[in-house]
C-alpha cells in the first residue's frame, strides 16, 4: 500500500528532512551505479530533488537510491 503521508517515526525521513534544513552537499549513490552531488531541496513519499553546484535540479526516485551520505 502506497501512503501519501510522511511517517516521521521513521529515521530515514528525518535524516532527509535534517539534510534539506541544514544544506550540506551530499551524495547519492544509485543502485546503477551513478553518483550524483548537491544539496537536497525536498522530498516528498516516492522523490527527493536535489540541486547541484550549476542549481540545476534533479528529481531522484528513492527506490533508485543505493545510499545517501554527506560529502566532506
Amino acid at each position: 500500500m502506497h501512503t501519501t503521508e510522511f511517517d516521521t517515526s521513521l529515521p530515514s525521513i528525518r535524516q532527509l528532512q535534517n539534510l534539506i534544513k541544514q544544506t550540506p552537499v551530499v551524495e547519492f549513490k544509485l543502485v546503477t551505479g551513478d553518483l550524483l552531488v548537491g544539496r537536497v531541496l525536498w522530498q516528498d513519499p516516492q522523490c527527493v530533488c536535489i540541486t547541484d553546484e550549476n542549481s540545476q535540479q534533479t528529481t531522484i526516485w528513492k527506490q533508485a537510491i543505493a545510499y545517501i551520505k554527506p560529502k566532506n
